[in-house]
């Protein structure tokens, strides 16, 4: 089978060229074409030489993920189901706001970790995502959108603003397909996005937080939805591998200024080196998102918001409240909007920067922590606890 160019970020377009005997801007041209242009048929690329868009054609295609279904939300909300082989499904989610347009994508075919809230946990677990299939949902979703645009007299659908690696899969359990996709994310030849608008989300794999603080320091976002070990053991089962004590240490050193070694040039450059243009105040790193999703009478009482507030005392962050999506058979009722506002109140008390999320998408399951795609489950977790219920 030919080579995806999806998988390829510019270094890696780089040799590709240069293999070819071409010069390193040939890779910036592709990037280019792929990704600014969404084009997919190399041989219409047309400022490459002849020869080359010929022998590429014969040894490389753009292949995203295929479309098995879209459906739209009484909000705007979009939602992508998209076929990545072998009976697996994931789905991505756009959703569009007055100041910015996010896209929501996944970088697995389910989850390993099994949090008890999430659907997609509930699924079961097949396999990490390519590069391709995860810059993939960004190609597909970029050209859907600028098509739509280009279809309107109007002009006012927006193209995406910000990425967040929130829909299925714990995306640094796949750290070296995750970070060439952010590559490609950021990089001007290809979408431009700013690292204070691509998101990395996370249940708490300390290692991988560390990882991604030295490869590649975009937006972090950390899972927590519980106060303390004892609560959290259940509701985010990875926490009995990284407790609290060293989920907090890593989110400090993920803030802290450090220095980094540079991706390209394998220079480590100092504190005040320009070049390190992520640690500009308020840049990506200057505080943890803490994501808590709200469970009614399980971890949204008053008094576990004053655990919060204890818990996160040396770490800069601000946290954003979800109320709960259902799903079936999941266990879980929203907290009322009273006791969220509560929680809420007594976070931002403490000078605590604390949002709640608005629902988005519910009507079409495209809300967080819903997404459920298609997976051919490995590890049989369905049938365990079908079982389970059985018995």
């Amino acid at each position: 089978m030919s080579i995806n160019l999806l998988d390829y970020d510019l270094h890696g377009l780089t040799e590709l060229c240069a293999g070819l005997g071409e010069k390193p801007f040939r890779a910036r041209q592709l990037l280019r074409w792929i990704h600014q242009r969404g084009e997919s048929d190399v041989t219409r690329m047309t400022d490459l030489a002849k020869p080359l868009r010929e022998r590429l054609a014969q040894l490389a295609a753009v292949r995203a993920p295929g479309i098995m279904s879209e459906s739209t939300a009484a909000d705007g909300t979009r939602k992508w189901l998209l076929s990545v082989g072998a009976g697996n499904g994931i789905e991505a989610v756009f959703i569009p706001e007055v100041s910015r347009s996010t896209l929501c994508i996944s970088s697995q075919v389910g989850c390993a970790l099994e949090c008890s809230f999430c659907a997609t946990g509930r699924q079961g677990f097949n396999r990490n995502l390519t590069t391709g299939e995860i810059v993939g949902q960004l190609w597909l979703a970029s050209k859907a959108l600028s098509q739509a645009r280009d279809a309107q007299a109007s002009g006012r659908e927006r193209i995406i603003t910000n990425v967040v690696m929130m829909g299925m899969g714990e995306p640094l359990a796949n750290f070296d397909n995750l970070v060439a996709a952010l590559r490609i994310m950021l990089d001007d030849h290809a979408y431009g996005l700013s690292r204070r608008r691509v998101t990395v989300s996370t249940a708490g794999m300390v290692p991988g937080i560390d990882r991604l603080r030295a490869a590649c320091p975009v937006a972090l976002a950390v899972s927590l939805h519980a106060p303390n070990d004892t609560l959290r053991d259940v509701l985010v089962p990875i926490n009995r591998k990284y407790p609290l004590k060293e989920l907090m240490a890593a989110c400090r050193r993920y803030v802290d200024a450090a220095p980094v070694q540079d991706a390209d040039t394998a220079v480590s450059r100092a504190p005040d080196d320009p070049a390190r243009k992520w640690q500009r105040e308020g840049a990506p790193r200057a505080c943890i998102s803490f994501e808590y999703v709200m469970l009614d009478r399980v971890n949204d009482r008053v008094e576990h918001a004053r655990e919060l507030i204890e818990l996160t005392r040396d770490v800069p962050c601000k946290f954003n409240l979800i109320p709960f999506n259902p799903f079936p058979d999941s266990g879980y009722q929203r907290s009322a909007p009273e006791q969220i506002r509560a929680f809420q109140e007594t976070l931002m008390s403490a000078g605590l920067i604390a949002t709640v999320r608005k629902t988005r998408g519910e009507d079409i399951d495209g809300a967080c922590g819903q997404l459920a795609g298609q997976v051919v489950d490995r590890t049989r977790r369905r049938l365990r606890r079908e079982a389970e219920e059985a018995a």
